[in-house]
């Protein structure tokens, strides 16, 4: 058809050549935003197709959910803003550390005695310049909110000075009120208490007037994390802020797995959600204090002298023998080094890869790691949820089960309660714990806190909490999976396609 018959045949339907130039020049727009960065192929294929089949729709949800990254230039200017504390040194007391000075002796860093550790850390020291290892540090493990809750509440009653408090989730139920309530009666005594949530995470305490309750309380801010706001040309729906910690007068802190809600602790005859938080005392605290002002900026544009002054950091003393690494990787070209971590500590590994995650869909580079492990000799296991929250990435993980079992890696599938602990231990000498999942929102598109630790004690610890969680699983046998029915198969491939959009 020439030219002159397109013409006639639309004569009729304006609208509809109208419509079509729309579309075409909408699936460029979208075509071009995505080849502008370095992007894995089978995201950037998959959301050029949904962009062509769903006209104007699938440009709207590229715009919402597949621009996963914040460009590094705005990251620079908002996140990574340094103050000019440099003079402040002199003027400061003997048990106070200006946040310049603080830092300028955290690049100093600890330095691992041993060869395996040197080896270990050597690629993340030199990939995380800016998150110093620091020696001197006790961490314990936290069982759930059974455990997690009372200690924090407890830190919170006892503050002095300060309390942070982020969580993804802050339920609009009673853990969320009790909390609330808590950071609330220390506010109304005169500590500040500042308080961050991911709107997305906490849309029900959010909508559910949980938070503006409180607006009017002397002392205490709130706010709410998010990437979608017009005035800032952002829609970013797609990027939360995953990250959960408490830091107490900059000498106590929390991090981990365990959101702010009641599935997280047992009640009326209901187990608590299987998960694992973490208290953390010694000089680390300050890099997850650092962290959480970071974001706290980000959302507020609070003057950062006044966040990053001296009152925030003070000089703390070695309160164990954990040398420990606070990890923070977000949507940004330079800040995606959640994957590099566990690929890292996967490829260094020469005796055991022991990992529990509630979502397990990996990057193909990750895969290929254990993989690998798996063939030179060392022992790979792998606990996952039987059946996730989301019945969909229960079917998206099990895609990836064959070519993991046929190289070796031992997969178990742990029942209900729902498992939502993430932790990793390295040959019995290094722990990973946080917030971030193995999969590829956590991996490329959330904010998410890891910490690496290097301790035998704690790596015990640790690795006896997961054999818990392994000894009530059932293991993956691979004839048993080789020979499980097809029509399993196309569902497993069929959610595996979404994979790069859970």
């Amino acid at each position: 058809m020439n030219g002159f018959a397109w013409m006639e045949h639309f004569r009729g339907a304006p609208w509809l050549s109208w419509g079509a130039a729309f579309h075409v020049a909408l699936f460029g727009l979208v075509t071009a935003h995505a080849l502008r960065h370095r992007r894995r192929a089978d995201s950037t294929l998959l959301w050029l197709f949904v962009t062509w089949s769903l006209p104007v729709i699938g440009a709207l949800l590229y715009a919402a959910f597949g621009v996963d990254r914040v460009p590094r230039e705005r990251w620079q200017r908002g996140v990574q803003r340094r103050v000019r504390m440099d003079g402040a040194r002199d003027a400061t007391p003997d048990d106070v550390l200006p946040e310049a000075y603080w830092r300028s002796m955290g690049r100093a860093a600890a330095t691992p005695a041993d060869e395996w550790t040197r080896e270990l850390d050597r690629p993340l020291a030199a990939m995380l310049e800016n998150y110093p290892l620091l020696g001197g540090n006790r961490i314990t493990p936290l069982l759930t909110g059974d455990e997690a809750f009372p200690k924090m509440l407890d830190a919170i009653r006892e503050a002095r000075h300060h309390v942070h408090l982020q969580s993804f989730i802050v339920g609009n139920d009673a853990v969320g009120r009790e909390f609330m309530e808590a950071v609330a009666a220390k506010a109304r005594e005169g500590v500040r208490v500042r308080v961050l949530y991911d709107r997305f995470g906490s849309s029900h305490a959010l909508w559910g007037g949980l938070f503006r309750k409180y607006r009017k309380t002397p002392n205490l801010a709130i706010a709410g994390w998010t990437q979608s706001n017009l005035f800032r040309k952002q829609l970013h729906f797609n990027l939360r802020n995953h990250r959960k910690a408490l830091i107490v007068d900059g000498r106590i802190g929390f991090m981990g797995g365990v959101n702010l809600n009641e599935y997280s602790r047992s009640g009326d005859g209901q187990p608590a959600i299987q998960d694992y938080h973490f208290r953390l005392l010694g000089p680390v605290v300050q890099e997850l204090q650092y962290s959480f002002l970071r974001d706290w900026h980000v959302m507020t544009e609070e003057d950062p002298e006044k966040l990053l002054s001296a009152e925030h950091f003070r000089r703390l003393s070695e309160e164990g023998p954990v040398l420990a690494r606070v990890v923070n990787s977000g949507p940004s070209s330079d800040l995606r080094v959640a994957v590099d971590v566990f690929f890292n500590a996967v490829n260094e590994a020469r005796e055991q890869v022991f990992i529990l995650t509630p979502y397990f869909l990996p990057s193909e580079d990750l895969l290929r790691a254990l993989r690998l492990a798996a063939l030179r000799g060392v022992r790979v296991q792998l606990v996952v949820p039987e059946k996730s929250n989301h019945w969909y990435t229960t079917w998206a993980g099990r895609a990836t089960y064959e070519d993991l079992l046929e190289s070796g890696v031992r997969i178990f599938e742990r029942p209900r309660p729902f498992m939502h602990a993430k932790a990793m231990v390295v040959d019995d000498r290094m722990g990973i714990v946080g917030s971030a999942n193995w999969d590829f929102r956590s991996l490329y598109s959330n904010y998410e806190t890891l910490l690496t630790a290097y301790d035998r004690d704690f790596a015990a610890t640790l690795k006896r909490l997961m054999n818990e969680d392994l000894n009530v699983s059932r293991e993956v046998e691979w004839p048993a999976f080789k020979n499980r029915p097809v029509h399993h198969r196309y569902l497993e491939n069929a959610c595996g396609l979404l994979a790069p959009l859970l």
